[in-house]
């Protein structure tokens, strides 16, 4: 049995976090029980009344409990809402692969998540701020694009971790390699030492974090299996046939608001070359790049996160 009372955690008890969850629409995919509407698990951090409200968004095949550590760090400040994209964590599974192939899935359920924070508040007026880790950055990065129509869920400032408007096909292809694989292990040990084996290269993380990681990831099986806890068909979208260089440049060159934007020195999603152009159609932004690190820096760690809290503290207090 997978527990998540087995290790200590130097942070408020994990098990002190329990998901909530949102009814969305199911018009861009149904729920596998074929209800008309699918639920979003998400985290819930700090004062559910201030309003200042930092909307955390995972990569690919993560979950919302990789960002504990940063939301921990921020609920002093912040409310910090943490979300499992549909078909990942505890989020319902999509009906139609293809759906998860379409930027307006995620777009619809992260307006969704917004107007649902909104309708909490009692204030007339919320500060959204985005903090995205590859895909999460690209959700946040299209949200915001789209957002000049609605000033009432207008995004502050944005982070994007490792990610930009461009990433070559030849990249995506090694996505391919890597997800889909509806694997199973015999134990959370067994998983935990095949993500330290596939998983983040070049990414200095604790053992307590894998562990972390590993815990969050893990689906238990009726026979006693542990699988990742995703959708593998997520990964439709990576077949040779439908690869092509994902192009957002016209997305990024319509941003008004401020970003920052880390990279891995070692990464290969996010090249230098993209950087440069990034930097050419939006010069205010700030780029940090970390040193030794890989795709994607997963804000865990105290550098990380002083980084994206200090970035978004200066926003918070011109108001």
């Amino acid at each position: 049995m997978i527990t998540h009372h087995s290790e200590k955690f130097p942070m408020k008890n994990p098990s002190d976090i329990s998901w909530k969850y949102l009814s969305v629409p199911a018009q861009h995919g149904k729920a596998k029980s074929g209800r008309g509407s699918r639920q979003l698990a998400y985290t819930d951090w700090g004062n559910p009344e201030n309003h200042h409200v930092v909307v955390c968004v995972h990569g690919l095949t993560r979950n919302c409990r990789d960002f504990d550590f940063l939301a921990e760090a921020l609920e002093q400040d912040f409310r910090v809402i943490c979300i499992d994209l549909a078909g990942r964590g505890r989020s319902d599974w999509l009906e139609n692969a293809e759906d998860y192939n379409s930027a307006m899935t995620y777009l619809s359920d992260m307006e969704c998540v917004l107007k649902h924070i909104y309708r909490q508040s009692h204030h007339d007026c919320l500060h959204f701020y985005w903090v995205g880790v590859s895909m999460g950055g690209l959700v946040g990065m299209l949200l915001a694009a789209r957002q000049r129509l609605s000033t009432i869920y207008r995004l502050r400032a944005l982070v994007m971790s490792d990610i930009g408007p461009f990433v070559s096909s030849a990249i995506l292809s090694v996505f391919a390699m890597t997800i889909g694989q509806d694997l199973r292990f015999q134990s959370l040990s067994e998983l935990e030492t095949h993500m330290r084996n596939t998983a983040l290269p070049y990414n200095a993380l604790t053992d307590m974090q894998w562990h972390h990681m590993a815990l969050y990831s893990a689906r238990e099986y009726e026979d006693g299996t542990i699988g990742y806890r995703y959708d593998p068909v997520i990964s439709s979208g990576f077949r040779p046939s439908n690869l092509r260089d994902l192009n957002l440049w016209p997305y990024w060159n319509r941003l008004d608001l401020p970003i920052l934007v880390l990279r891995g020195e070692k990464s290969e999603v996010l090249t230098p070359e993209t950087v440069s152009e990034m930097q050419l159609h939006q010069p205010n932004v700030k780029f940090v790049e970390l040193s030794g690190i890989g795709h994607a820096p997963m804000l865990m760690d105290t550098e990380q996160i002083n980084l994206v809290r200090n970035f978004l503290l200066q926003f918070r207090n011109q108001v």
